[in-house]
């Protein structure tokens, strides 16, 4: 075992890089390759943690605008809720009133109905077709994408 230590010890290769690390200016260069690489290092992570405190930053802000532009609709509200046309019409809904001099006129739902159009009857998509799920969604992405007419059942 020794004897593998002294040859290796003897090795050209190994005493070249053994001058080297004697010398003062590779353990110089080596040194400062480390303090630029640690720097290097300090660096990035000081562009990381700038990089995620400015979208948190952007994220507030946004949030800041939205939460104004809420408070500004709600003051619009408010004002509107003070004026005169709302008073006006919140008596009229919700109490029966009207200005002065109108007269309210009040028709039997009997005879509103004979004089009104009839009223559509809303048809219910029932699955009355006998073709499965699947195949029904996919003719109707198909019609969507060839902007054929829906087919009324």
């Amino acid at each position: 075992m020794f004897e593998k230590l002294k040859t290796y010890k003897n090795n050209p290769q190994v005493k070249q890089f053994t001058s080297q690390l004697n010398d003062v200016r590779a353990v110089g260069l080596l040194i400062f390759l480390v303090v630029v690489l640690l720097i290097s290092w300090s660096g990035a992570k000081v562009i990381q943690t700038n990089y995620t405190l400015q979208k948190q930053i952007s994220t507030l802000r946004q949030e800041n605008q939205v939460q104004e532009l809420q408070n500004n609709n709600l003051k619009l509200q408010n004002d509107y809720f003070n004026t005169d046309q709302y008073l006006e019409l919140s008596a009229r809904q919700n109490f029966g009133l009207g200005r002065a001099g109108e007269t309210e006129v009040l028709i039997p739902p009997s005879v509103a109905l004979q004089h009104a159009p009839p009223l559509k009857e809303e048809k219910r998509a029932t699955p009355t077709s006998k073709q499965p799920f699947y195949q029904r969604n996919f003719e109707a992405w198909v019609n969507f994408f060839l902007h054929r007419p829906v087919s009324q059942e």
